[in-house]
């Protein structure tokens, strides 16, 4: 098993804990930014919570979005890479929500990390063809993961659903500017 299969397996066990006892974990693990000086490992602890039952959508999102992303990206620029853009691009995508958001919010997930796996590999294969449920096309990447983006921040704007659109535009955009200072020691696998 890979380090993708590492960082799934690792959300799934946090999730579980969650789901057991969400008031504590939440408080104790998730990033806010009224509380972060008190608190200052949730920069990273909250890229591994996810919302618990019956939310399983948040979780599922990202993790088959890690597998079949993160695999590829690892095959295109390794380990090594991979990891340092799954984790800076999920701290600056925090970074990010500390500015932008809501201080007395809560930011929980992976989706910042996943972005920025996301846009570096958008950069990487724009015109990589992906399925996108429930669209019965496959689309280009780079169509999929900004018309992802575009669709998730209308929603939070909106207030339609409560996500993070600091994070993910903080990921997006250090996973393409990564990609773009890391594509030359990509591999060519396809």
């Amino acid at each position: 098993m890979g380090i993708v299969g590492y960082l799934i397996i690792t959300n799934l066990i946090l999730y579980i804990a969650v789901s057991i006892q969400p008031e504590t974990f939440i408080s104790v693990f998730g990033l806010q930014t009224s509380s972060f000086w008190e608190k200052p490992w949730t920069i990273v602890t909250n890229m591994f919570i996810h919302s618990p039952f019956p939310d399983i959508g948040h979780i599922l999102a990202n993790m088959i979005t890690l597998y079949f992303f993160g695999s590829v990206l690892v095959r295109l620029l390794g380990e090594r890479y991979f990891l340092i853009i799954y984790f800076c691009g999920g701290l600056v995508g925090n970074l990010l929500y500390m500015v932008l958001a809501n201080p007395d919010s809560i930011a929980i997930g992976a989706s910042g990390a996943v972005f920025a796996v996301a846009g570096a590999l958008t950069l990487l294969r724009p015109d990589m063809r992906v399925m996108i449920f429930p669209l019965p096309v496959p689309l280009p990447l780079w169509v999929a993961v900004i018309g992802g983006f575009l669709l998730f921040t209308i929603f939070s704007i909106a207030r339609i659903l409560p996500i993070a659109w600091q994070a993910h535009l903080g990921g997006l955009v250090f996973g393409m500017a990564a990609a773009f200072f890391f594509r030359k020691k990509q591999r060519y696998i396809f």
